[in-house]
């Protein structure tokens, strides 16, 4: 999952960032509003942490241009505003979430995995398909009740392919929720961590198919 982070206040950007990642998030941080109306002209998030006190365009603008181009990504705003009034003109503007300075960080990311969730048409941290079952809270994998022992990268790639089942999803958009700003995921290496998986599918009765030119498809088999 990528994420775009907004927010000036440096130390803070750099404490949530870390502890996103850690978490298993691809983060993107930026510190002034016409770099996130910017970021969010030409990429793609699952998520945008957005303050509202930010140098060049507030939050509020940000959020104002970013719905107004139809855009209907999850948005949670962060802010040391706490009265009810920032939070109705937040939520008004198309906000999904507010949440006031100070906060701990556990709440952040229990409220950011709500948002994405309810974007994927999900109600639970847990998403089964055909005996497989990924716990997105504890980023675990189980294969018929077994463990599957999976990278960061190995995951990542999974949890991707199994929210689309039955639907192609191609290397550029694998490699772009996969990497942040500074990173680089290849063709080749997108290749690599498909064939790992598939060696770690045999036989599960789920598969992954390429279709060349277009992606992967993650599909059940006839196998059990």
């Amino acid at each position: 999952m990528r994420l775009l982070l907004v927010e000036d206040d440096v130390p803070l950007a750099e404490g949530i960032a870390g502890a996103l990642r850690q978490s298993g998030y691809a983060v993107d941080s930026l510190g002034s509003g016409s770099e996130a109306d910017t970021a969010l002209l030409t990429q793609d998030y699952d998520a945008v942490i957005l303050d509202l006190n930010l140098p060049g365009l507030d939050g509020f603008a940000v959020l104002r241009n970013l719905r107004s181009r139809g855009r209907d990504l999850p948005v949670l705003i962060l802010s040391a505003r706490d009265g009810s009034e920032a939070r109705v003109k937040g939520l008004d503007l198309g906000a999904d979430d507010y949440l006031a300075k100070p906060f701990d960080l556990p709440e952040l990311e229990a409220r950011l995995r709500a948002l994405i969730r309810r974007s994927q048409g999900r109600s639970g941290s847990r998403l089964s398909l055909a005996g497989l079952t990924l716990d997105s809270i504890a980023r675990r994998v189980e294969l018929h009740g077994q463990p599957l022992d999976l990278t960061a990268r190995e995951y990542g790639i999974l949890e991707i392919l199994a929210l689309r089942a039955g639907h192609v999803v191609s290397k550029q958009h694998l490699a772009e929720r996969l990497c942040e700003w500074g990173e680089e995921m290849s063709s080749t290496a997108v290749e690599i961590q498909i064939h790992r998986l598939r060696r770690k599918l045999e036989g599960s009765g789920l598969a992954i198919r390429t279709l060349r030119g277009f992606g992967y498809l993650l599909e059940t088999t006839d196998a059990k």
